[in-house]
């Protein structure tokens, strides 16, 4: 006995899909949110694909997405602290808080003042020193906050990201992981190496 065939679902009808396609599009969306609507039909399918693949290899898209993931990373930062803390009660030190507990997934071996190759450019051996987040990955996650917090809401004298306490903790990540690295001592022997001015005139005579 032949069935009849089953309806195939939809989650469109056709004038919920007219509607949409013919409702304005609020002025005061990101670009590259503006663009994903563009290139896609409200059934899912691709409706401009080229505009699709530009948006996705653009450099500014990948910039944007990485500060969505970061900003919903200290979302739940926020909301799993002990008592959960609202954006609007976030200061300074909650950010250092939020930079000191990313240390834990650092991948750069920072050399403590005990461990014997501190300040040596290049260890010839491991070390148990610990792995901490390195200061250039630090300084673009703050900066890439430090974006969201307004473009989600928050007032410019706010910004808990741009409160002085956390440049003042950034600048002594940063002169600390050099010294560690050895990148002063490396400076020093670069400059004894290089030929001085007098030098250079005594060879050109």
């Amino acid at each position: 006995m032949n069935q009849a065939p089953k309806p195939r679902p939809t989650s469109w009808t056709e004038n919920q899909s007219q509607a949409l396609e013919s409702a304005p599009v609020p002025s005061d969306l990101h670009p590259f949110k503006l663009k994903l609507i563009k290139a896609f039909k409200p059934s899912g399918r691709y409706r401009n694909e080229a505009l699709l693949d530009s948006t996705l290899d653009d450099p500014d898209m990948f910039r944007y997405s990485k500060k969505r993931r970061d900003w919903n990373t200290f979302g739940q930062y926020l909301r799993n602290h002990r008592p959960p803390l609202s954006l609007s009660r976030c200061s300074g030190a909650h950010v250092l808080e939020f930079l000191r507990y990313l240390d834990q997934f650092g991948k750069t071996k920072v050399h403590t003042q005990l461990c014997p190759f501190f300040g040596h450019p290049s260890p010839p051996a491991p070390c148990p020193c610990p792995l901490r987040q390195a200061w250039g990955s630090l300084d673009a996650l703050v900066g890439r906050l430090r974006a969201a917090f307004e473009e989600n809401g928050g007032k410019p004298e706010a910004n808990p990201f741009g409160a002085r306490a956390v440049r003042l903790y950034l600048r002594e990540v940063r002169d600390s992981q050099a010294k560690a690295r050895g990148d002063q001592l490396r400076e020093e022997e670069e400059k004894e190496a290089a030929p001085s001015p007098h030098d250079r005139g005594s060879r050109s005579g």
